[in-house]
């Protein structure tokens, strides 16, 4: 897997099955050595109320490719999102402590 971080802060917007589109900042994006994609996500609010209600869960999906096209799907196995899911916390942490420590 790689090392290096992704400096996220890209905008994305997200059409679910529904047809509505859903606004995020891309926190980081890793690829595991056997070629899995998957990408950590903050949803993005324009109404004051959205984000006062929003429990600032980070969503860390799966990224597939069909026909060319990406696709994000949610992770079902139990184990490979825990994994995952702990690589991108502690990736995030490294990072932002990388940037207060820049700061002082």
């Amino acid at each position: 897997m790689s090392d290096e971080f992704f400096t996220g802060g890209d905008i994305v917007t997200v059409v679910d099955d529904d047809g509505k589109e859903h606004v995020f900042e891309e926190l980081d994006r890793i690829e595991t050595d056997n070629g899995n994609k998957y990408v950590a996500l903050l949803p993005v609010y324009d109404d004051e109320a959205e984000i006062l209600e929003d429990d600032g869960d980070v969503l860390i999906l799966k990224v597939i490719e069909e026909n060319g096209e990406n696709y994000l799907i949610q992770i079902e196995d139990e184990n490979e999102f825990n994994e995952i899911g702990n690589i991108i916390e502690d990736r995030l942490i490294e990072k932002y402590e990388k940037e207060d420590e820049a700061d002082e």
